[in-house]
């Protein structure tokens, strides 16, 4: 089986993971991003939000869990001791809350091959529990080729 044939694989959801405010102020004062519609209930009603909202980048705090099963995957082949980040990207339905209950979906969309790096591009889709779409995480993880000796 080469890495190509894992494209289309999806894998089982994650167990719910429920945010909260406090992890919504914790993240955003450590990316060192105060806005108030992250830590302030009254701001962000006044953007028109119920609550708090988390960040843009909140999300890799939960689907990291996800994505490490195609990661990790002996059938993809990535040797995580070579493996670097290589983009990331988030494309969001509604913001995440405190209180959403999400659960992530992973799903490979391409495996390529590269002067012998794997280049691993995946999808994963986050939900409610009851199923209402909240964002599409997407990301790309490269395992770069071992080197050659001398």
């Amino acid at each position: 089986m080469s890495a190509a044939d894992a494209i289309g694989r999806t894998y089982p959801k994650t167990a719910p993971y429920e945010v909260g405010r406090e992890k919504i102020r914790e993240f955003a004062e450590a990316i060192g991003d105060l806005n108030p519609a992250y830590l302030d209930p009254a701001a962000a009603q006044k953007l028109g939000h119920p609550d708090v909202i988390a960040p843009p980048t909140f999300p890799i705090i939960f689907t990291m869990r996800s994505t490490a099963a195609a990661t990790f995957d002996p059938e993809v082949g990535m040797d995580y001791s070579r493996v670097v980040h290589g983009e990331q990207r988030f494309v969001y339905t509604r913001p995440v809350r405190p209180g959403d209950r999400l659960v992530c979906e992973t799903t490979i969309e391409d495996v390529k091959n590269r002067a012998g790096s794997i280049f691993l591009s995946m999808r994963t889709d986050v939900t409610t529990e009851d199923g209402e779409p909240v964002l599409a995480a997407y990301a790309l993880i490269v395992s770069r080729a071992a080197e050659k000796e001398s």
